[in-house]
């Protein structure tokens, strides 16, 4: 037991580098979207061709996976600022992948109506609007719960763990969607040499590999132990405050 904080110290040795390579990651999928898209597709345009279809691929990489991931984490990488401005910067990043996702959709379906292409009818767009969907709703519910100061403690003990369930689940989801929208991109549009190994079926195939890798690692530093944000004395002296004010009980569990 006494072994313990010196280990954890030893472990967060390596957190630096652990949140470095989800960055890289995270990025690496960004710059590869957008590289696939202008290179191979004739760049990005809002005037109802195939160039305003590359929007869509691009705004849901950067929204609903890698400013998504980074949302997640910053209870981890923000360990020793005050847990308000940490809530506010988590709601502020989840808004602009919702912001940036919305614009990803609208793309899609103003594509798809502008080429009479029926709209919702893939696996892929059906596990997307769920995703989509269960992120707006999980978004107001974490601002409700947890950013506003009227919400008892009782409940946002409930619902926490549900919280950070969802959260990683929708990041899995965000994940299996992508997986999903690049084999059914390239079947699209390469479906004839794609057994061939052509470069953009390798890119494409590359996409597919980085994001499951940058979901598992964030999965990681988000649920070992070691890099769990430390008790601040003073925000748990004051949730015991609080709680004992409204309910008459002991400190509440910490995110």
């Amino acid at each position: 037991m006494e072994d313990s904080p010196q280990r954890a110290l030893q472990g967060l040795g390596s957190f630096p580098w652990y949140v470095g390579g989800t960055q890289v990651l995270g990025l690496a999928c960004v710059v590869i979207t957008g590289v696939w898209m202008g290179s191979y597709h004739g760049g990005y345009a809002w005037d109802g061709s195939g160039q305003e279809f590359n929007v869509h691929p691009l705004c849901m990489v950067l929204g609903l996976v890698f400013l998504y991931g980074d949302a997640i984490l910053v209870y981890r990488v923000f360990r020793n600022e005050s847990k308000r401005n940490v809530k506010i910067l988590h709601a502020v990043l989840h808004l602009l992948a919702l912001i940036i996702s919305i614009v990803g959709i609208v793309a899609v379906f103003d594509f798809h109506n502008h080429n009479k292409i029926p709209n919702m009818y893939s696996l892929h767009s059906w596990c997307g609007m769920l995703t989509f969907v269960l992120f707006c709703v999980q978004w107001l519910m974490g601002l409700g719960f947890f950013l506003f100061p009227g919400t008892l403690m009782a409940l946002r003990s409930w619902y926490l763990p549900l919280h950070v369930f969802f959260g990683l689940a929708m990041l899995a989801m965000s994940l299996a969607t992508c997986l999903l929208g690049i084999s059914e991109k390239l079947f699209f549009s390469i479906q004839h040499t794609y057994s061939q190994f052509v470069a953009e079926g390798i890119l494409g195939n590359m996409l597919g590999l980085l994001l499951v890798a940058f979901g598992i690692l964030v999965g990681y530093v988000v649920t070992r132990e070691d890099f769990r944000r430390p008790p601040h004395p003073e925000e748990e002296a004051l949730s015991v405050h609080f709680k004992t004010l409204t309910e008459g009980g002991g400190s509440p569990t910490s995110p």
